[in-house]
């Protein structure tokens, strides 16, 4: 039985990888993909803002959205979003993909489901099992 579940998860994890890796190419972005599965693409770059680390306050502008392009909360609307890098309650993907930008950079971060709302989502507005996409400009 444990195979079973074990097989099944790795599945479910290839199709997510196979969405991301699809998501990149058919909009012409070429993400960075990290060791924990998030990817990033800085598409406009800080000239001279200091590189982000774990325990750093940060305030960004944000839209996040699914994959298909559902926005789902956005600083437009939801106001601007202020964390402390790998220290706050917030999706550990969105810490983990900070942590590969300059303040300043505007980029978009591709949050796998595992890092992002998991099993469950949100309970709102991010369904279960689903990869978010982050596109952030970072204060």
């Amino acid at each position: 039985m444990k195979d079973q579940f074990v097989k099944a998860n790795q599945q479910l994890m290839q199709k997510e990888n196979d969405e991301m890796d699809y998501y990149g190419k058919s909009h012409k972005l070429p993400f960075i993909r990290t060791g924990s599965g998030v990817r990033y693409y800085v598409y406009k770059p800080s000239a001279k803002g200091d590189s982000l680390k774990p325990g750093m306050q940060v305030t960004m502008d944000f839209e996040l959205k699914l994959l298909d392009g559902t926005v789902c909360y956005s600083s437009k609307k939801d106001g601007l979003k202020t964390l402390v890098i790998a220290e706050e309650e917030a999706e550990s993907g969105i810490h983990k993909g900070l942590q590969n930008l300059k303040r300043g950079d505007k980029a978009i971060l591709l949050i796998p489901s595992p890092l992002a709302h998991g099993l469950l989502g949100d309970f709102k507005k991010i369904p279960p099992q689903m990869p978010i996409v982050y596109d952030v400009y970072v204060y």
